[in-house]
């Protein structure tokens, strides 16, 4: 294949996700599902016209990694943190906390029984299908607007870091034992030392740097920063938010000299909507090539299989069961469209991949999670379809 066929193929699938996105906005059906089947079909292509390609899960890992810090970035350089907007950032993050560890305790307990699989095993196999991703959710919710869109950024952005902690807490070799909660706690507290320290360096350069080009830089030091915090394994997803947040809140944040000195409220302010336009354009090419990629990877065959599909819908099932009873009996809030926006995807991804080989389970294979993935957009698509009726049958 010669670099003018990959050059109009890559070219290609730009436009087809310019296209998806478009019809996303007319039909509410999530853009990054028509990514995935679109990847499929062009997998079965390939098949048909005997050019197999094999997509290296290493390819899925780099997009997915940097694809989860720019779609994050993107989602909290949107986020303001006035006084009125603190309930909200509670309300939001009880949830993702209490949802996430309900649901991944579940499914530890459906993997123990059923399969008979240890409590370790099974929690690492687990939090990969009940964390929320924010790759997914967040630019599918885009035309909602309001509280609604910002209580879905916030959750599943929380859910998301929430999620790297317990997988991370899950894969220590003293699992369940006291000395864990001891380096868990050790664990969080150096994630927000690194989150301060490196948002202070970030802000810096970004209130300070006068070359022609200085986004991709600042992005390089974000990539950087948040490889090395993750080979520490911490969950540097917390530095990305706080980055994005920091920025967007400079002028609520700089009280008093010291602090206007340090933040510079008013040329970040000036900066902030080309840092804001980089980083959406960029998430969306990265977003683009992953869900394709992933799409790509799957094979049609290993899909068609009843048991599959029964052990798809019973996990989604019990997911939507566990979510229903939170927002209705617990947080008694609305159902819709907040019920139905807890989609899967490139966080699932990148964490079903770092299982070590010791704690992989056959049957929870990368056919599941795409079915999984798979029905909690269907779930998602609906869930959209019903926010955009009539402001009355919103309440439920």
């Amino acid at each position: 294949m010669g670099p003018y066929t990959i050059l109009i193929g890559l070219s290609l699938a730009v436009l087809l996700s310019y296209l998806f996105d478009l019809t996303a906005r007319a039909t509410k059906v999530p853009s990054v599902l028509l990514l995935l089947l679109a990847g499929i079909a062009l997998s079965q292509a390939s098949i048909y016209f005997n050019m197999p390609l094999v997509v290296p899960p290493l390819a899925l890992q780099l997009f997915g990694i940097v694809g989860l810090i720019f779609i994050v970035l993107e989602g909290s350089l949107d986020l303001r943190l006035t006084p009125e907007k603190w309930p909200l950032v509670r309300r939001s993050f009880l949830a993702a906390a209490l949802i996430m560890v309900v649901q991944a305790g579940a499914i530890t307990w459906l993997l123990h029984v059923y399969l008979g699989v240890g409590w370790q095993s099974g929690l690492v196999n687990a939090v990969p299908l009940a964390v929320v991703s924010s790759a997914v959710a967040i630019p599918s919710v885009a035309g909602l607007g309001g509280e609604k869109q910002e209580f879905i950024i916030y959750e599943s952005t929380f859910s998301d870091i929430i999620g790297i902690m317990l997988f991370n807490f899950a894969l220590q070799d003293n699992f369940a034992q006291g000395l864990s909660v001891v380096t868990f706690g050790r664990d969080v507290l150096a994630v927000g030392v690194v989150a301060i320290l490196s948002t202070v360096l970030l802000v810096f350069l970004l209130g300070r740097l006068r070359a022609h080009v200085k986004f991709f830089l600042l992005f390089a030091f974000l990539v950087l920063i948040y490889s090395v915090a993750k080979k520490l394994h911490l969950s540097s997803l917390v530095l990305v938010l706080v980055f994005g947040l920091v920025v967007n809140n400079a002028d609520l944040l700089a009280r008093g000299p010291r602090m206007q000195r340090l933040l510079r409220p008013k040329i970040l302010a000036a900066e902030l909507q080309q840092l804001k336009s980089i980083t959406a354009e960029s998430a969306f090419l990265i977003r683009t090539f992953f869900f394709l990629l992933f799409g790509f990877s799957i094979t049609l065959s290993n899909l068609v299989s009843w048991t599959l599909l029964f052990q798809g819908v019973l996990i989604v099932g019990v997911l939507t069961l566990i979510r229903f009873v939170y927002l209705k009996y617990v947080a008694r809030t609305d159902l819709i469209p907040e019920l139905f926006i807890a989609p899967k995807g490139l966080i699932s991804v990148l964490l079903f991949y770092s299982i070590p080989d010791r704690l992989l389970i056959g049957e929870v294979s990368e056919n599941i999670l795409f079915v999984v993935i798979l029905f909690t957009g269907i779930l998602m698509m609906i869930g959209l379809q019903l926010a955009h009726r009539t402001p009355d049958m919103l309440e439920v």
